[in-house]
């Protein structure tokens, strides 16, 4: 299998990537600057000959293109893509952002799934085969955070997009689904959490309830990937059961995310 994951030099991304290769497949990872991916590949030295690293922003069309011709020039044509790259707002309210830092979020975590999903599809439906999952966050439910007003809409409108091609491509041959993987502990998580006010401290319990770990919910959402069907598959690790039991039985999981080292 060959895998392009957007986003991939860090955090759950990165977490893909390494457990596609642990599974055996070709990867590509990818990033906007040379020096994350460069140590991105680094970090997966162990798996030389099986992964590449491409330079690119998702917010362009083209350079999507490019990736897209890369990944098959070095590893053939791409069976499974992940559109995982997103980035973050400051935590204030939304007439609080700068202009530029809107409608950087919105290229980014909007456009950036749109070039994602069109862009590979339109090779895989030439062979009728292929799968394209676009990665869920909070906003996709509808789910309204103070602070996150931006960020919260670009997943939204992502979600319906990803919701509305699977409905137009029925037929193709080619799944293009959905990744929940709740709350994980990453970069952008942390950020939520940045200072001492009783908000931030009511956060960082609801996280020590309901969030994981990187490798455990990368594992599962690639072992979910692979075994997949269907034209519009959903794959959710955090289920509202799983979470429902762990707020109930909270007590019992005696982690700390945010313990001082």
């Amino acid at each position: 299998m060959n895998v392009v994951i957007t986003g991939s030099t860090r955090g759950l991304g990165f977490g893909l990537a390494r457990r596609f290769l642990d599974k055996g497949c070709n990867v590509v990872v990818n990033g906007t600057g040379m020096d994350g991916v460069d140590r991105a590949l680094a970090q997966l030295s162990a798996f030389a000959g099986r992964v590449h690293g491409v330079v690119a922003e998702v917010s362009s069309e083209a350079e999507v293109e490019r990736l897209h011709r890369e990944a098959v020039a070095r590893f053939g044509p791409v069976d499974i893509w992940v559109n995982n790259a997103g980035i973050g707002q400051p935590l204030v309210k939304a007439w609080e952002v700068p202009a530029d830092r809107l409608e950087r979020v919105a290229a980014v975590n909007l456009m950036g799934v749109v070039h994602g999903t069109v862009v590979p599809f339109r090779a895989m439906k030439e062979r009728r085969s292929g799968k394209i999952f676009t990665m869920e966050g909070h906003g996709s439910n509808g789910g309204i955070l103070d602070g996150m007003a931006m960020y919260g809409t670009t997943k939204c409108a992502a979600t319906y997009f990803t919701k509305a091609f699977a409905h137009e491509a029925r037929g193709s041959g080619v799944s293009v689904g959905r990744l929940l993987p709740g709350m994980v502990v990453t970069d952008m998580l942390m950020e939520t959490v940045s200072g001492n006010d009783p908000e931030n401290a009511k956060r960082r319990r609801i996280y020590n309830l309901l969030a994981d770990d990187i490798a455990t919910v990368s594992a599962f959402l690639v072992d979910g990937i692979l075994a997949s069907r269907g034209p519009s598959p959903r794959i959710e690790w955090l289920t509202r059961r799983k979470a429902m039991f762990r707020m109930l039985f909270g007590a019992f999981r005696k982690r700390d995310f945010f313990a001082m080292p």
